[in-house]
């Protein structure tokens, strides 16, 4: 039996699970099996699991014309072992075309599929002969739209326009930018001392832009000093305001409530979690933080604490379609029938959030969903249901925060141009260097 690298073995068997149900590609590439590979294989196996589901659209319309049959439904493995081989040969120039080909041929072959690995085999060999008629190497941003489902980019363009929709598409197509939040300037020099290449955030003073090398290896990135965290999810927790009780309605991973603690480091933090296993997660992680923080194993729909926060955070479970390069998948699970189910959801959390916050207090509500069920829908339906509820407007934070520093000036000037008709944030992918973002704040009048 021929080998088949440890990379590409690894890969095929994450898109395989992704295939098969639930499990999220980023969950997947921090697993044991590849964090077993060495950097090379790991970095290999995460280019072939996001790029193959980042471009798997195009991919199976593509490779589909090349068989005898164009309409035959092919088995999961050997569709993705052939979905791997295209994805290589187009896409990863530093990948020689024998290797793409026969370590596709010996996954399907694995597989239990040796009936197909001649299929395999010769559609891969027309797609290595004539590489370039597949790319659309002319009409790059016709490509990233192809490679996203038509209904998404039809919504997109009715509600934001062609250009923000393509601007959305390509984003789509990227691997994010790397970014971190630092603790101090002591944590930063620490990370320029161990060769990590580091640029300014573009919206937080907070934020540094990975440029090189790796972060997740310094002893700053171990002890907390520094994290992991997209700009467009700081800024969340920065727009929430201050005060001594917080609630934390939907916590896990805890990000942005290590955010919430470091602004205001006299509150007592309540942290909610309705899954076991994140909530454990959740506990480790807001360790540090001792008996300032308290986690919950709850639905915050079933929570008893009415006007008991002076600042309360719902940022809720959703589509998820701002994070589509980040987490590629989402594109080929989600329908649109989906969206109504998920804003159900969201309004009973945001009622909760609604009902624990004192007079004068502030609930921040937040997606990474580009949809409006899931974004002004919502707001507007806790707003009908509370009379005593306002919206805050965005610049009025935008200017506090630049006040305070926390925001640079260039970045507050990008999110003026990013305020919604009803005062809302909106970070749109591909028009900020961040992920997709709805941020609503709410003040309870009295």
């Amino acid at each position: 039996m021929a080998a088949v690298s440890p990379a590409r073995k690894a890969a095929f068997n994450i898109l395989l699970a992704v295939e098969r149900g639930p499990s999220h590609s980023d969950d997947l590439l921090r697993g044991k099996a590849v964090s077993a590979l060495a950097p090379a294989d790991r970095n290999l196996a995460t280019a072939l699991v996001l790029g193959v589901l980042r471009w798997q659209i195009r991919l199976d319309r593509e490779l589909h014309t090349l068989l005898a049959r164009p309409n035959a439904k092919l088995d999961t493995e050997v569709l993705i072992a052939l979905r791997m081989g295209v994805f290589q040969l187009l896409h990863l120039d530093r990948i020689p075309a024998r290797a793409a080909i026969d370590e596709s041929v010996e996954l399907t072959k694995q597989a239990g599929h040796r009936f197909a690995s001649g299929m395999v085999n010769a559609v891969l060999r027309k797609v290595a002969a004539s590489p370039f008629s597949f790319l659309n190497e002319n009409m790059p941003d016709q490509a990233a739209v192809e490679a996203h489902p038509a209904w998404m980019v039809e919504r997109w363009t009715s509600f934001y326009g062609a250009e923000a929709a393509r601007a959305i598409c390509r984003h789509g197509q990227r691997q994010p930018a790397l970014t971190v939040r630092v603790a101090d300037a002591s944590a930063e020099g620490e990370l320029v001392e161990a060769g990590i290449g580091l640029e300014p955030g573009t919206l937080l003073a907070a934020a540094r832009a990975v440029v090189s090398g790796d972060v997740t290896a310094a002893a700053a990135f171990r002890e907390g000093r520094v994290r992991l965290q997209d700009e467009g999810s700081q800024l969340v927790a920065e727009m929430a305001g201050r005060g001594d009780a917080i609630l934390d309605c939907c916590a896990a991973p805890g990000g942005k409530t290590l955010i919430l603690a470091e602004r205001n480091p006299q509150a007592r933090i309540v942290a909610c979690e309705s899954s076991p296993q994140r909530l454990a997660q959740l506990r480790t992680r807001l360790a540090p933080l001792g008996a300032r923080a308290e986690c919950r194993l709850a639905d915050v729909t079933a929570l008893g604490d009415e006007s008991a926060y002076d600042v309360v955070l719902a940022d809720v479970p959703c589509s998820g379609t701002g994070t589509l390069g980040r987490n590629p998948e989402i594109r080929h699970r989600l329908h649109v029938e989906d969206l109504p189910r998920q804003a159900e959801r969201q309004r009973a959390i945001l009622a909760a959030a609604v009902r624990a916050v004192r007079p004068g207090g502030c609930v921040v509500y937040s997606t990474c969903s580009l949809e409006p069920e899931e974004n002004e829908q919502v707001v507007a339906a806790a707003l009908a249901l509370a009379d005593k509820m306002r919206v805050v407007p965005a610049e009025e934070r935008i200017a506090a925060l630049l006040n305070e520093g926390v925001l640079v000036a260039a970045g507050a000037e990008r999110l003026r141009d990013c305020i919604t008709p009803e005062g809302c944030q909106r970070l749109l992918p591909g028009v900020l260097q961040t992920d997709g973002f709805f941020i609503a704040m709410l003040e309870k009048t009295a």
